[in-house]
């Protein structure tokens, strides 16, 4: 539910806060207070469209945050929705934020992060719907209709059975577009893969052969400066000059002197011993150098053929990939498009018998669905017919639509005719309604008043309570053309609503804002030349002089008028007011 609204520099509103219980929500006012505006902008957070003329006159721009409870049954959508972006911060909380500059860039926001318009709309409509002469008004999307039955007919069991058979037609089609398509163009494909594939097996590639190649490389190439260095070394260690001995007899010098020492010092016989192991090693290093020295090849032939297997490398990577090991990857995959390839005409006719039968499915399913939903939408119907009637429009009539569009590639029904389908069936829903007598039956969204709309969909979310999740309902003019008799009816309506959903409602009548949980007086006025809005929460005797004035001006007849009013409140609802 909503818990906070704040409103910056939004029209007439310069700075306000409001927070909100749960309940029903009133608002009472003079005609052009700001009501209305306050309705704006929630609406504006709630993704709907903002533009400049709503910012306030001396103002740069205008904000709006809006603070939510989310609840247990609404959670779970929301958070996949928020989860996609990395938007959850609360688990159990939601902030939606909206500004409007001056200069026409507007910034949606949801938890502080920047987010486009459509998201927050689409995290919107889990939150709130607002129903008045708005149009964010939910009854006039025909999409709507189709959920809202859905919802009293509980068909969410044969819907989900729908629905994954739905998918499994999908990829099955999708499947088959893919082979059609490799078929259409098959002889071709063969023939590159093929090729492709040959030119690969034919190179003998193996994983971990091209560091060996490079290395190999680089010793062919300098094979005389490698022999060079190595006779150099060994020169040095074994041979020496004639003016200098080798490092070998220098040592075994050295080691002959040591002995000497340690014969007659026995102190001395570790550094004998060190020099010794030393010697030995320098012997074996020798021996190392000499065999490198004598595996060391002048082969030109042979670097020619290692360049020559370099450059058949690079240029397999360059039309397979960046490794062997994606070359090898590349030549598993194109084996299994051949083959797939191949095997086409069998894989084809297979998808196409499932095809057949995946559709025989559906149909099945989409007929159960729409038989479900039709003998729901009489019940429906006339359970809103029985509200409308105490609610002023004794004489309207409701009509729930349901109408299948023939459509060749659709579905196979059992009485021979073939409809189009979608994610949600075979059903087209629209809401019908009469609202006076031998007018006949015609869309909502082309007749209905403001009024009349918030009356009918008041009636609609009576019927549906137990089944509707949004958890913040937002009646605008529901009172229009009704008087005070009706208006308690309303109002007791409105707060049995309100023991399901947060329910915020404007209204000019006395008889339905009695029933108010929370009651707001909103109210304008001129200061430094400036016209503001304020609203002021009302309890005890502050609200009970609001609902006086609004029955006329205010004595000791309005007074006892509104006590009475409240009183009968309390009966009805079986609870004290403030």
């Amino acid at each position: 539910m909503l818990t906070e609204l704040r409103i910056e520099n939004f029209a007439i509103i310069q700075d306000l806060r409001l927070t909100f219980s749960d309940g029903l929500v009133i608002f009472t006012g003079e005609t052009g207070a700001g009501k209305s505006i306050i309705m704006d902008a929630l609406e504006a957070v709630l993704g709907g469209r903002a533009d400049t003329t709503t910012i306030r006159t001396g103002a740069e721009r205008a904000q709006v945050e809006a603070i939510f409870h989310l609840d247990a049954s609404i959670r779970e959508p929301i958070h996949t929705l928020l989860d996609a972006e990395d938007l959850i911060d609360d688990p159990e909380y939601i902030i939606l934020g909206r500004e409007i500059r001056r200069e026409g860039r507007n910034t949606a926001r949801i938890n502080g992060r920047t987010v486009t318009a459509a998201l927050q709309r689409e995290v919107g409509e889990y939150l709130v719907d607002i129903h008045g002469q708005s149009e964010h008004l939910s009854l006039l999307h025909m999409r709507t209709h189709l959920h809202l039955l859905d919802g009293f007919a509980e068909t969410s069991g044969l819907l989900n059975q729908y629905q994954a058979v739905y998918r499994q037609l999908l990829e099955a089609r999708k499947e088959l577009q893919h082979l059609r398509t490799m078929e259409q163009d098959a002889a071709r494909r063969v023939d590159m893969l093929t090729y492709q594939i040959q030119e690969i097996d034919a190179a003998g590639l193996q994983a971990d052969e091209e560091n060996d190649l490079k290395q190999d490389r680089t010793r062919l190439a300098n094979a005389e400066s490698l022999a060079k260095h190595a006779q150099q070394a060994l020169l040095l260690l074994e041979e020496g000059a004639p003016e200098v001995s080798s490092v070998n007899d220098l040592l075994g010098e050295a080691l002959n002197a040591l002995h000497s020492l340690a014969r007659i010092d026995t102190s001395t016989e570790t550094l004998y011993d060190r020099l010794s192991s030393n010697v030995t090693a320098l012997q074996d290093l020798a021996l190392e150098v000499r065999n490198y020295a004598e595996g060391i090849e002048f082969n030109p032939r042979l670097l020619d053929q290692v360049e020559e297997r370099i450059d058949l490398i690079n240029n397999l990577k360059r039309k397979y990939g960046n490794s062997i090991e994606e070359i090898i990857a590349y030549a598993q995959n194109a084996r299994k498009e051949l083959e797939s390839i191949t095997h086409a005409e069998a894989l084809i006719a297979d998808l196409e018998a499932q095809e057949t039968s995946l559709l025989a499915m559906l149909a099945e399913h989409g007929q159960a669905l729409s038989q479900q939903r039709s003998q729901s939408a009489v019940e429906l119907s006339h359970g809103i017919e029985v509200e409308l009637q105490s609610l002023q429009m004794a004489k309207a009539r409701f009509q729930i639509g349901i109408t299948q569009r023939p459509d060749e590639n659709g579905l196979p029904l059992s009485d021979g005719s073939v409809v189009a389908f979608d994610a949600y069936g075979i059903d087209r829903i629209e809401f019908m309604v009469e609202t006076n007598p031998g007018e006949g039956f015609k869309p909502l969204v082309k007749i209905a008043s403001g009024g009349e709309t918030s009356r009918l969909m008041l009636a609609l979310k009576n019927v549906l309570a137990n089944a509707d999740k949004i958890p913040t309902l937002v009646f605008d003019e529901i009172d229009q053309g009704i008087g005070g008799r009706v208006g308690m009816v309303v109002g007791e309506k409105l707060w049995n609503l309100s023991r399901q959903h947060q329910v915020m409602c404007i209204t000019h009548l006395p008889q339905l804002a009695a029933f108010g949980d929370q009651h707001f007086r909103v109210s304008k006025a001129v200061q430094d030349e400036r016209t503001h809005t304020a609203v002021l929460p009302l309890a005890g005797e502050e609200r009970l002089s609001e609902l006086a004035q609004m029955l006329g001006p205010l004595g000791e007849g309005t007074l006892q008028s509104a006590e009475e009013i409240l009183e009968i409140v309390r009966h009805r609802t079986n609870q004290g007011f403030g």
